[in-house]
This record gives structure tokens, C-alpha cells and sequence, in this order.
């Protein structure tokens, strides 16, 4: 099929704007709309000759006359737009996920990085891995990475793809997982736990999917395991497909061993079926990361051919520099440091205070924490929630966010998780603000300047932009 004329509906989120990028590459001319046309996605679609249109319009796009319409994933019914192209039907229109499929990935031998955690570091990793390795892949991550040095890029067609494989909806009229669209050659899962309790009723119903995904497998492909992670094994035996399983425990295709976390960053060796691969030295701290780019090795190691991934050279890992609201540093002065996470579920929060209390040995550990997502905002996950903020010193609780739409008796409940903080010996705060956390964070901790603390925001959104003002208020 030659270029085509495509209007990306929500363009300036992460995903869509970094495939509107991708079909730019690919020669398609591309425009879009979205609600708020903001930065950094709305600067960079700029510099690609791609022109976002503020709000939805459907006389401006009928006027446009596009090919195909790409609807994102927030796009719901009542959308101006939505509602014209399904009252005229002049023009056709797909998932994201499905335009991928079609234009993308139905050509390529692709590596699907899938799971509940790290998904974003381990894509990063793959796509990094295989470039310091000599090939051209092709990528789509679903955040802002540092290595590679852009989110999404098309490379050589004989060589890899590697993209997030997201297990959220496609579409509002298509409620399969996105990775199901993805054609894996590769299909990496890092881990499965329960989460998007809007879309899924229950763990089983997120094992489902997954077991669908891993369904579509091609026999000549592999299935990269967490060897570890118990809700993996009960997928069971995946014999249409050959299997590879990574992690710390004896058993394992490729174990990690010896871990250790330092503040620089931490080291771990790498073995492969009893012998030793690499030795790695990194910036990044965990065992959670260090599985991350086991998994990646693996994948990417694979991709190239063979039955053993031990031929590709770790040694680049060690330039790795993560991803951006990954355990990112946004300040560090006057002993306080200050470190955005885009931690939204209790897992991931708690393996990063605990890695941080290795890694910052004698530090006071601050979490400030912002219940945002959809699952995060109501009570689904709160007893985890509070466990995971336990491994902290003390904890800062924000506004849930949008909470007038949920019921009292639905939605996270602050007081009482700093209540139950509070009983574990931990000092813990719930506020009715962001603007009055700020305002009492600040208070509490710069004039303490001197001694080590570091504070940790988790949320998967903005926090009402106090990160950026306390780690200027620190830097100040």
C-alpha cells in the first residue's frame, strides 16, 4: 500500500504520538488532534512536520479528507469527531494496536516486551542492546527513554521491531488487550499481577489475556519467562512455542546471580544454562532492573538467531542510562535528592524503596505518593499500597486524583492508610491538596538541608506539577 493521508485522533499522548512519528518515517503524511496540545510530544511532532490541531472538530476533519482515522485508546463515545465518523461513515478509521499491525509489524520479526512492571525499561533495553550490538531495529517505546535517545524509530526491515506490549484495551470499540494486535516472533513477559481493575474483574481475568497472547506464538518463536513470577507458571506449558525462562532462582535458562546494590548503581553477573555470560556494572539499581535487562539480553540475544542468546555483548550496559520518571533524579542539592518514579502499583513501589534503602544506606526515605491511576484510586489495591509505602520512613499521601467520580466507599482512602502507617511506626500525612502537600513537604524537609534524605514522588501522572517545583525549591 503507498502513503496514505492519516489523522491521529489524541496525538500528543506517549504511544500515539511516538507511532504518528513512526507512519512519518514510513512516508504517510500524518496530522492529528488532541485536547490539550502540550509538550514535550507537541514540540517534537512539530519538528517532524507533523500539525496538531487543538480539540476535535468534525467540519475541520471532513475537510481534511484523510485516508484512515487512528483513534486512541482515550477517545470515547460523545467525542465530536467519534460520533461523525460513525454517523457519516466516510471515512474508515482503526485502533491504534491495528495500524501498527498493518503498517508495521505484520512485516517484521518483532520482540513484544509485555507484563505488569518494567515493560518500558525492558523495550528500552532490547532496542539499546541491539543497536551497541551492530543492528538497525526498529522500536516503539511507551515512554521517554534516555538510550535509545528517541521513543520510536522504523530501522531496516530485515532487522527486529521491538515494541511495549501494553495489555490494556485497544480501542472503545475494541476491548482486546493491544499486544493481542502485535504479531510477536519474541513475546516477552516479565510478570503478570492483578491491576487496571477498570478493564480486567480479577487476576484470572489478567491471565487470560495473557494466555491469549501467548497463544499467537509462532512455533519457530520463543516465549521469554519470568521463571520466578508464580502467576506466569499457572499460565502452565506453552508446548506450541519454545520457552526460555530468566531470573534468580536454580532452574533458570539464564539466572541472575549476585546482585548487589550500591550508590552508584548496582552489579550482577548473567549466566546461560550453567555458564557464565557477563559480568554487569550499571547505573541502575534492583534486582527488578537487573531482570529487566536479563529479560532483554535474552530477547534481543535470540532475535539474532540461534538457540542461545549468550553472543550479544553486555558490556554496553554500563552506558545505559534508563528511561525518563524511571527512578529518574530531577535535583540533588544541600544533602536532599530528590527522584521522580512513575510507580503506580504496590509491586513496583515496593521493590524501589527497598532497593533504595540498599542503595542509600543511612539516608531518611521520603515517599510522596499520588493515587492516580485507575486502579490506584479506588480501594482494589489499598491494603498493597500500604505495605509497599511501609519500606519508607516517612510518607507524604496526595490527593486522589478526580475523586469525585468514584464513591467514598470506592475510592483510596488517605486518612486511613496513614492511619495504619502511622501503627507500623512509619510518619504519615494524607492531604485534601497537592498545593497543601507542597506546602508542608517543603516545610518539613529544606531546613533540614545537611542531612541525607531522599524523596521519591510516585505517580503516573503530572502530581499538579509540585515535582518540578520542590526539586527547584531544592535546587534554590
Amino acid at each position: 500500500m503507498g502513503p496514505m493521508k492519516l489523522y491521529f485522533m489524541g496525538v500528543c499522548g506517549t504511544a500515539m504520538g511516538n507511532a504518528a512519528l513512526l507512519a512519518r518515517e514510513a512516508g504517510h503524511e500524518v496530522t492529528g488532534s488532541d485536547l490539550g496540545v502540550y509538550p514535550p510530544m507537541s514540540g517534537v511532532l512539530a519538528d517532524a512536520g507533523i500539525r496538531v490541531h487543538e480539540g476535535y472538530d468534525p467540519a475541520r476533519l471532513a475537510a481534511l479528507k484523510p485516508d484512515m482515522v487512528v483513534i486512541g485508546n482515550a477517545m470515547m463515545r460523545g467525542n465530536p469527531e467519534v460520533e461523525w465518523l460513525l454517523e457519516t461513515r466516510s471515512v474508515p478509521f482503526t485502533s491504534l494496536p491495528a495500524m501498527l499491525h498493518d503498517q508495521v509489524l505484520a512485516h517484521r520479526r518483532n520482540i513484544v516486551v509485555a507484563g505488569t512492571h518494567g515493560k518500558t525499561t525492558t523495550t528500552a533495553l532490547a532496542a539499546f542492546l541491539l543497536i551497541e550490538n551492530g543492528r538497525d531495529p526498529g522500536y516503539l517505546i511507551g515512554g521517554v527513554p534516555q538510550d535509545p535517545p528517541r521513543g520510536s524509530f522504523l530501522g531496516s526491515a530485515g532487522d527486529p521491531f521491538v515494541i511495549e506490549g501494553d495489555e490494556y484495551d485497544s480501542a472503545f470499540f475494541d476491548k482486546r488487550s493491544k499486544f493481542i494486535h502485535y504479531a510477536p516472533h519474541i513475546a516477552v513477559i516479565n510478570n503478570i499481577e492483578f491491576d487496571h481493575a477498570d478493564i480486567f474483574r480479577d487476576l484470572a481475568d489478567v491471565q487470560r489475556t495473557f494466555q491469549h497472547f501467548a497463544r499467537i506464538i509462532p512455533r519457530n518463536g520463543f516465549a521469554v519467562l519470568n521463571g520466578d513470577d508464580s502467576n506466569i507458571r499457572s499460565l502452565g506449558g506453552m508446548p506450541w512455542t519454545r520457552v526460555v525462562r530468566v531470573g534468580t532462582d536454580e532452574g533458570n535458562d539464564a539466572r541472575i546471580v549476585d546482585c548487589v546494590d550500591s550508590a552508584e548503581g548496582s552489579s550482577f553477573s548473567l549466566e546461560w544454562r550453567g555458564k557464565r555470560w557477563a559480568d554487569v556494572r550499571w547505573s541502575l539499581a534492583g534486582v527488578y532492573n537487573a531482570r529487566n535487562a536479563a529479560m532483554a539480553a535474552v530477547a534481543a540475544g535470540l532475535a539474532l538467531g540461534g538457540d542461545s542468546p549468550a553472543g550479544i555483548s553486555l558490556e554496553c550496559l554500563a552506558r545505559f542510562r534508563g528511561v525518563r520518571r524511571r527512578q529518574e533524579v530531577i535535583a540533588e542539592a544541600g544533602g536532599i535528592t530528590v527522584i521522580e518514579d512513575f510507580g503506580h502499583h504496590p509491586t513496583a513501589i515496593s521493590e524501589t524503596l527497598r532497593s533504595f534503602r540498599a542503595r542509600f544506606s543511612g539516608a531518611l526515605l521520603t515517599a510522596v505518593f499520588e493515587a492516580r491511576s485507575n486502579t490506584a484510586r479506588t480501594r482494589t489495591l489499598q491494603t498493597g499500597f500500604e505495605r509497599a509505602l511501609s519500606h519508607a520512613d516517612e510518607v507524604y499521601l496526595g490527593a486522589v486524583n478526580r475523586a469525585e467520580a468514584l464513591r467514598a466507599d470506592e475510592r483510596f482512602d488517605p486518612e486511613a492508610v496513614a492511619e495504619n502507617l502511622e501503627a507500623q511506626g512509619v510518619n504519615a500525612r494524607p492531604f485534601d491538596s497537592n498545593a497543601r502537600l507542597y506546602d508542608a513537604l517543603v516545610a518539613d524537609t529544606l531546613p533540614s538541608r545537611g542531612s541525607q534524605r531522599i524523596v521519591v514522588f510516585f505517580t503516573n501522572g503530572s502530581f499538579d506539577g509540585i515535582m518540578g517545583r520542590y526539586a527547584a525549591a531544592v535546587k534554590g
